[in-house]
């Protein structure tokens, strides 16, 4: 069973909680594993359908990684620590189904880049962000040098990862890293409702739109046309496509199957 991580799931939505609240939610090497374990369940169980992923208590989504871990580890312990959990992450990045970081506090070094590796970010209005390794003669390892310019620009980035200072929530708004900004006490039903809104639509379609921008971003204008213009030919060969116009003529509901 579980140590660190709680699994809930209730109809298609799965709420993923960082259960360290002692150690402010800190990412040792049981949370990346057991992180693991509930990205294959996300992967594979075809009952979630979205998920919402925060930390336990009101401090801290997740404060970064144990120090007390990276404080002893050799060159090869790093790069294998570093790779393991960008494995992890881009797995969740990548699952096909809609995940919401819910920023309920301190989200530091490695929480800030589990943050980044969800497709939406919901900040609690006392949330704090930032990418301080540079304080610990240490870069990023979990994908901050990556996600962070794609998301604020290289600039917003490189002012951030090169000072590690820390931001509010927002400032994270104001420059693109949190899509919302909600009252501390509102952030999960914020963070479900705006899930639930999304999982009303077709879900080959959301799986679609989340595998056509992972991969565009890193390709060509042209080549990520390409793309879109062929999935947009496999979605019409659907039932749910057909399901979807059908119910937009008759002024309905549409009944998505993912089919």
């Amino acid at each position: 069973m579980p140590t660190t991580l709680l699994f809930d799931l209730s109809n298609g939505l799965a709420r993923v909680t960082i259960d360290r609240p002692d150690k402010l939610n800190a990412l040792n090497a049981t949370v990346i594993a057991e992180l693991g374990d509930a990205v294959t369940r996300i992967e594979t169980d075809a009952a979630v359908r979205g998920v919402i992923l925060t930390g336990s208590g009101s401090k801290a989504f997740v404060a970064g990684a144990d120090i007390s871990e990276l404080a002893a580890q050799t060159p090869m312990q790093g790069k294998a620590r570093s790779a393991l959990g960008q494995q992890v992450f881009r797995r969740l990045e990548r699952c096909g189904k809609p995940v919401i970081a819910a920023v309920n506090g301190f989200a530091l070094g490695g929480g800030c880049e589990l943050a980044m590796a969800c497709h939406i970010r919901i900040a609690a209005d006392h949330a704090k962000f930032g990418q301080p390794e540079v304080k610990l003669g240490i870069g990023p390892g979990y994908g901050g040098t990556a996600r962070l310019p794609r998301l604020v620009g290289k600039g917003r980035a490189l002012e951030l990862l090169l000072t590690g200072g820390t931001i509010d929530a927002a400032e994270a708004y104001r420059i693109g890293l949190v899509n919302r900004v909600v009252p501390g006490d509102q952030l999960l039903a914020e963070s479900e409702t705006l899930l639930r809104t999304i999982l009303e639509n077709g879900p080959l379609a959301i799986r679609t739109c989340l595998e056509l921008v992972d991969a565009g971003l890193d390709t060509t204008l042209e080549q990520a046309l390409s793309l879109e213009a062929n999935h947009f030919g496999l979605l019409s060969a659907t039932d749910d496509m057909r399901e979807g116009t059908k119910a937009f003529l008759e002024k309905r509901k549409p009944a998505f199957k993912g089919v």
